[in-house]
């Protein structure tokens, strides 16, 4: 009679189970267009799926068979079976030893050298063989918005990008900001935009399409509102857009660059004349100056929030210190 509700708790919890694994599928399937990871639009993306696809594949190998062996175990040495032999001993097996040992072990090892070898291959600084000339394009991380310059076009986004399809993409990141993280999803994985520090990022979009790019690090009050629109498109609706773009009402330069810079959230796409060529190289000045101390004035906050003091970061001949300072001590650019 006992053997009953050990046989029933085994066969729920192994329909429970069978549940969950039909479920999966036909839920990712369901929400594939909010999935970009596992349904990637560029050729980078696509192989960090893939590498994702075999690792779990591999893992499955150790698991799969640990769940079989715990449903077998379970039934076979029940309480109440008479048959099952009980061997004290054999914790010391060396078989037993060697396959519970080894055989996670030879995987981890190919994990490893797979994790190492397309870490090489998709390093993010390695420019894309296309037959086609990169585009360069030039991102500035601040709060709470994007910034984008094309500086052979001569124009400059905020929260928008555009390109062409099957065009490699050289990201140039940097912030003036607190640190932040650059990610399109569709296109590749994320990478560090940081204060004084250039970073690249080669991208490449395998069709058209509009695709959600975002801020994958925390930084402060408007971090949810710091997402982008990327739309790769054709080679010829992208020369209209920048046509389009050309002749756009603002400029940007200097000056307008600081108020830009000032923190704002929730920032609707806007599209400038670039008047400033080197803007992205004076935003990395800043911070390399030598014997300089700047103020970055896009790190403020309310005065009232810190007791009339503010937060800034002072750079003193090369080297950042993180300092509570008052406005006589520390200015604005």
């Amino acid at each position: 009679m006992m053997q009953k509700p050990v046989l029933f708790m085994l066969l729920f919890a192994g329909f429970v189970l069978l549940l969950f694994l039909i479920m999966q599928p036909f839920e990712v399937f369901q929400f594939r267009s909010q999935i970009a990871m596992l349904f990637p639009k560029g050729a980078i993306a696509i192989k960090e799926r893939n590498l994702l696809f075999i690792v779990q594949g591999i893992m499955l190998l150790v698991i799969i068979p640990v769940y079989i062996l715990t449903f077998i175990f379970s039934w076979k040495y029940r309480a109440h079976n008479a048959k099952a032999k009980y061997d004290p001993d054999l914790v010391d097996n060396r078989i037993a030893e060697y396959i519970w040992w080894g055989v996670p072990l030879v995987f981890t090892i190919i994990i490893c050298v797979l994790a190492g070898v397309k870490t090489y291959e998709l390093d993010p600084f390695k420019p894309l063989v296309s037959d086609k000339k990169p585009m360069k394009i030039q991102v500035v991380a601040l709060q709470w918005k994007w910034l984008f310059i094309y500086p052979e076009e001569k124009i400059a986004t905020v929260n928008f990008v555009q390109f062409p399809e099957q065009t490699p993409i050289d990201f140039e990141i940097t912030a003036d900001a607190p640190m932040n993280s650059f990610w399109i999803p569709d296109l590749g994985g994320q990478i560090y935009a940081m204060p004084k520090m250039k970073t690249k990022l080669h991208l490449i979009a395998d069709k058209t399409g509009e695709f959600r790019g975002a801020s994958a690090n925390l930084s402060g009050e408007g971090f949810a509102g710091m997402h982008f629109i990327a739309k790769a498109s054709s080679d010829e609706e992208y020369q209209q857009w920048l046509q389009s773009a050309r002749g756009a009402a603002k400029t940007l330069h200097l000056s307008e660059y600081e108020t830009l810079a000032l923190p704002s959230k929730n920032n609707a796409p806007e599209v400038y004349q670039l008047q400033e060529e080197r803007l992205f190289d004076q935003i990395m000045d800043r911070y390399t100056k030598r014997d300089s101390r700047i103020g970055i004035s896009a790190l403020t906050q309310p005065k009232s929030q810190f007791l009339n003091h503010v937060w800034y970061i002072c750079i003193h001949n090369h080297k950042d210190e993180y300092v509570r300072q008052t406005d006589s001590e520390c200015f604005y650019p």
